[in-house]
């Protein structure tokens, strides 16, 4: 069985936070406010899968209520998800995302954000794809106030039916 999954998240920008996107370092003035690292790329991705898998969301697993998660690696939670998701029955197949960021350009560092991802998901690079965009001075994303990322993922099912 093939099944689909969404996954979306949003992060206020501001001074003295990095930006992790993908688990990569990203250099910019601005870094994504929240209780992990704040990773929007990572976090959608997660989403996806366990919304593919019928698995809840991101707060369900990693609830921002609990200290453990404090500052916590978004890829340690992705490999997490990863595990959960081979214990329900299923394996990531391929993951298909957009990170959405006025400033700074991504460029070459989508590369490396797609390795790191593929890594954590055990899949080959060229199932994983991530791909940017500005907001074009429009809205939130425009003005240089938030990041966001979507994704879509596909899971299979491991288990026979």
């Amino acid at each position: 069985m093939i099944r689909f999954g969404i996954g979306t998240d949003r992060h206020r920008l501001g001074v003295g936070r990095k930006l992790i996107l993908g688990g990569v370092e990203v250099p910019s003035p601005k870094g994504a406010v929240g209780h992990s690292d704040a990773d929007s790329l990572t976090h959608a991705i997660i989403d996806a899968l366990l919304g593919a898998a019928g698995l809840g969301d991101i707060g369900h697993h990693f609830p921002d209520s609990d200290p453990k998660w404090k500052n916590a690696s978004s890829i340690e939670m992705l490999k997490k998800v990863v595990e959960t998701l081979g214990v329900s029955g299923y394996k990531p197949v391929n993951v298909d995302s957009t990170v959405h960021l006025e400033l700074p350009k991504l460029g070459r560092l989508k590369q490396e954000m797609t390795g790191k991802l593929a890594d954590a998901l055990g899949l080959p690079r060229h199932l994983v794809n991530v791909k940017a965009k500005s907001g074009e001075t429009v809205g939130t994303v425009g003005r240089g106030e938030v990041v966001e990322a979507i994704a879509v993922a596909q899971v299979e099912s491991i288990t026979p039916e």
